[in-house]
């Protein structure tokens, strides 16, 4: 049977503590939860979205002191992270406590866990009693959901039940930061949180080195070349190249551009050029264009280098892939 929408915690809870699946809303995106103890409600996630054995998942907690149910151990500079940006849109990539199964992390010795902020995700956490495994509530390697409707529509058939939050405050993923005793953190992941907010706290973090080999464990989700992708051609132009004015042009864009009755359809992020608005309308924008029958190809430019700017441009250069 598909999955219905619904508002009532404690049916959702119900389910993930049986080994169902259950889509809810978080302040980044809808995650696809599942008992992250249970081996078998993680193989579904991996079936219901056709993803990777290889790409691992997030470990979602209602508080920061259940930490320990998942983590062996959390270095000091992660613990300054969690007391200031917990519960928000960071994921830390810490050694894994022997109880999450392989499948979680892709067999790598590290788990990714966060606390997400929203009221509804954690009461569903909590009331469930089970650290929860939740990627993207989507088709693997597409667009990311931002309300309830979208993962109705594309993961339905495939899941139990969702739990409608409204649509998602930030819009883009959390940012993943990896922390190892001994070495600076690494930024896996650009999201929700910027670089900046995260070098105020703990000072300098490194960028790995070209993206995660397609084939191979991943050391954090979101990584591979081609992510987060609609269905159409996608195309990044550089500033001095004008979109084409055709009846088939998408256009993704930052601000108001001029004449938008000559494209196919046009999707404006922010009047005023706000990143923060930008973002939390990106991937429906995206979805949109996606699902607009004139239009053929999307065009879209890069984002201001700096804040969720970043996360924006990780997202739009793997889509373009």
């Amino acid at each position: 049977m598909p999955a219905e929408l619904t508002t009532d915690v404690n049916r959702a809870a119900e389910l993930l503590r049986a080994g169902g699946l259950v889509a809810f809303s978080t302040e980044t995106v809808y995650g696809l939860g599942g008992n992250a103890l249970n081996e078998q409600a993680v193989a579904r996630i991996f079936a219901a979205k056709q993803r990777p054995w290889f790409d691992p998942l997030i470990v979602h907690l209602a508080d920061a002191e259940d930490i320990s149910t998942v983590v062996a151990e959390v270095p000091l500079q992660a613990k300054q992270l969690i007391s200031t940006f917990w519960p928000g849109p960071l994921t830390l990539v810490l050694p894994r406590n022997p109880v999450i199964p392989d499948l979680v992390t892709a067999g790598l010795p590290n788990v990714a866990v966060r606390v997400p902020d929203h009221p509804l995700a954690r009461e569903l956490i909590r009331r469930s009693g089970v650290p929860i495994a939740a990627p993207s509530a989507n088709p693997f390697g597409r667009i990311s959901p931002t309300t309830a409707g979208h993962v109705l529509k594309y993961l339905a058939s495939e899941i139990d039940l969702i739990l409608d939050g409204g649509p998602c405050r930030i819009g883009v993923e959390s940012t993943v930061l990896q922390i190892e005793p001994g070495t600076s953190p690494l930024l896996l992941r650009p999201g929700g949180l910027t670089r900046e907010a995260i070098e105020a706290e703990i000072g300098p973090i490194r960028f790995p080195q070209g993206h995660g080999i397609e084939s191979e464990p991943q050391t954090a989700p979101g990584r591979l070349l081609k992510h987060y992708a609609p269905r159409k051609k996608l195309i990044l132009l550089s500033e001095e190249v004008s979109f084409p004015r055709t009846s088939t042009t998408g256009v993704l864009s930052l601000l108001p551009v001029s004449h938008p009755e000559k494209f196919g359809h046009v999707e404006i992020l922010s009047a005023s050029g706000d990143l923060s608005e930008a973002t939390a309308r990106f991937f429906g924008a995206l979805r949109q264009l996606d699902e607009c029958d004139a239009v053929q190809i999307i065009y879209a430019r890069r984002f201001p280098p700096y804040g969720l700017g970043t996360a924006l441009n990780d997202r739009l250069e793997r889509a373009a892939r």
